[in-house]
């Protein structure tokens, strides 16, 4: 198994602003060259592309290939369920948009330390559990987004998962609210293997200042900016998966182009990438990954992620692009719907205010 996997979270789309509209020719294409080369893990999820993108996988993979040439990756939204009996009814749906008999991989999706609260409650590891039982899943984890010491507890009480994905990427390895190393040596303490989501930080790190683009092009003029944070979660130990999530031909050629022969990075690359992430830090006002888990409950419909990239433009060239369709940032109420969840435990309402009173 290849240790790139396609991420189906941001499909090439129809529309800009719909995120719904998925242009399944684009993808039947990038889905045919992702395969031809020998690649074959695919993720997706019951909520990605407003639950357009299960089916998007089963029209442009499951009904052109055969079962035995790929995998495919799929989660239980632990985030909007909280009672036993909507289980089966979404983990039966999930199978039929994707149009397959069984699951290689199935997470509980999101668990934090409210969602684990649930997803004990509720028997959702016994859930997942039966399944596999059952020959519907083969094997069974979970994706995390809180702290080490939570990722901990859960491990620890559930030693029957066998996989963890985690966030990591350069830029948060040391972070204190992502805890990237913090989680990653919780579960190799665990002897969990990872797959790693986030590994771009949803396209930040493929859009550096120049003085650290500079850094990487002056070391190798020929490596893309962003194949430095894929590889450099390829590199750690442990990693089993890296995910990362390709719209157009360039960016699929060029993540297979390194991927393909993988090498992972010296020390030398590790240091010149620990000097660029310093200066990342200073450039970036909102850390937000555009993943919009925070707009699917927003009952302005407040397009925050397209937002915070109007924000962060401002501040690093002055310059204010035109607003997205739906509400404008002033228009929040403050109900905290966005902040319970955002995977990145972001203040999401102060920075609307940020939003709102400058741009």
């Amino acid at each position: 198994m290849k240790n790139l996997g396609f991420g189906l979270m941001r499909l090439p789309q129809i529309n800009a602003n719909d995120s719904g509209s998925i242009d399944i020719k684009a993808l039947c294409r990038l889905a045919d060259a992702f395969l031809e080369k020998g690649f074959t893990y695919f993720d997706t999820s019951y909520v990605y592309h407003n639950g357009k993108s299960e089916n998007a996988f089963k029209e442009a993979v499951a009904k052109r290939h055969p079962r035995e040439a790929y995998l495919i990756a799929d989660k239980l939204p632990m985030f909007s369920i909280t009672e036993a009996r909507q289980m089966l009814p979404i983990f039966d749906e999930e199978l039929n948009r994707c149009g397959v008999e069984y699951f290689d991989y199935f997470l509980l999706h999101a668990l934090g330390r409210d969602t684990f609260r649930i997803s004990e409650k509720i028997g959702a590891f016994e859930f997942i559990a039966k399944k596999k039982a059952e020959g519907k899943i083969k094997k069974m984890g979970f994706s995390f987004h809180d702290k080490a010491n939570v990722l901990d507890e859960i491990l620890t009480r559930h030693p029957e998962m066998e996989f963890v994905q985690l966030q990591i990427n350069y830029l948060d390895w040391e972070d204190s609210g992502i805890e990237s190393r913090k989680c990653f040596e919780v579960a190799t303490k665990h002897k969990k293997p990872i797959i790693v989501m986030e590994p771009v930080k949803g396209g930040t790190l493929a859009n550096i200042p120049k003085e650290a683009e500079e850094i990487f092009k002056a070391h190798n003029p020929t490596m893309s900016v962003a194949s430095w944070a894929i590889r450099y979660a390829a590199s750690l130990n442990n990693v089993i998966m890296v995910l990362s999530g390709m719209s157009n031909d360039a960016q699929l050629a060029d993540n297979m182009n390194y991927m393909l022969d993988f090498k992972p990075l010296s020390k030398k690359e590790f240091e010149i990438i620990n000097s660029v992430a310093q200066i990342i830090k200073t450039g970036i006002a909102i850390p937000c990954t555009a993943c919009r888990y925070c707009t699917d409950g927003c009952p302005e419909k407040i397009p925050i992620p397209e937002l915070f990239s109007i924000y962060n433009e401002f501040k690093k060239s002055g310059t204010i692009k035109s607003p997205p369709k739906g509400g404008k940032a002033s228009d929040c109420i403050s109900c905290g719907n966005c902040e319970e969840h955002c995977p990145q435990h972001l203040p999401v309402r102060k920075f609307l205010n940020l939003v709102s009173n400058e741009c």
